[in-house]
Parts: C-alpha cells; structure tokens; sequence
C-alpha cells in the first residue's frame, strides 16, 4: 500500500516546495526544530518504557525469605 511512496524524485520535490514556502533562511531552522521535537519525543517515549518496566517487574528481594510462614 505505501511502497514506493518516499522515492528519491518524490522527496526532492517535496523540499523544493518546502524551499518555496519556507525561503532559504528560514528552511535550515525548520529542520533544526523538527529534529529537536523528534529527539524530545524519543526520550519521552524511552522514559515511559523504563518507567512502566519498573512499575511491572519490581525488583525481587532476595535478602529475605518468604519459608518463615510455612509450617514445619
């Protein structure tokens, strides 16, 4: 369904409307701020997979026993 869809012609003339619309001067910083978002998400998202990691699988104490409660 989506094959084919980023082809090499098909991305150049998808920066040169963004060059139209957005100008030269104002293109490089466009880039910047979209890899900044991106990055940001990233993080986040890593951040909640460790966090809900942590929150699934709380680490096992094995400094105590649980064999004091059953009957001899």
């Amino acid at each position: 369904m989506l094959e084919g869809l980023f082809q090499p012609m098909h991305l150049l003339v998808i920066f040169f409307i963004a060059l139209l619309i957005f100008g030269p001067k104002k293109l490089p910083d466009l880039g910047k701020g979209i890899g900044e978002g991106i990055r940001a998400l990233k993080s986040g998202m890593k951040e909640t997979t460790e966090e809900a990691t942590k929150v699934a699988a709380p680490p096992v104490d094995t400094k105590t026993s649980d064999t004091s409660n059953r009957p001899s």
